[in-house]
């Protein structure tokens, strides 16, 4: 039996919460926005509501939700992982890595955070290291993308 939540914002929470879950991100967002609604200062609603919009991949907005969240509360080490991984995700390394060394002093026991930390930080050493921009695409992807045709790469004639 599947029932509707009150108008109970606990209830609305909890429900949120199992639509997250359940990877319903989407209806979690209703009626999230519905709990900010009504307390926009709440921490846990604004953590969740960040990561909401992480798993409907809107990376800028998540960012921008983990940045309240940080505001609100800047020794939230969840907020710092997932303003990390937005920003990873957006392309922007230094400001990602800077995120993630966050997070990761803050919580050195969660593995999770030293991973994402270690794979940006070597990310920034490729593109150092191969004189890439630290930021955002590579201008030759596309030539990147045909690596495996020979024909493009060597000129056709084989």
């Amino acid at each position: 039996m599947n029932e509707e939540p009150g108008d109970d914002a606990y209830a609305w929470y909890q429900r949120a919460t199992e639509l997250l879950d359940t990877g319903n991100p989407h209806a979690a967002l209703l009626l999230i926005d519905r709990l900010r609604a009504a307390e926009p200062q709440s921490q846990s609603i604004m953590e969740m509501y960040a990561r909401a919009l992480f798993d409907t991949q809107d990376y800028r907005a998540a960012a921008l939700a983990f940045d309240v969240l940080i505001q609100l509360a800047p020794d939230n080490d969840y907020g710092h992982f997932g303003k990390g991984l937005c920003l990873w995700r957006l392309q922007e390394f230094v400001q990602a890595r800077d995120e993630l060394g966050m997070a990761s002093v803050m919580r050195p026991d969660r593995l999770e955070y030293a991973r994402a930390y270690g794979q940006v930080k070597a990310t920034l050493r490729a593109r150092i290291a191969d004189g890439l921009p630290l930021n955002g695409p590579i201008a030759a992807q596309d030539q990147l993308d045909h690596f495996g045709d020979g024909d493009q790469l060597l000129g056709g004639d084989q």
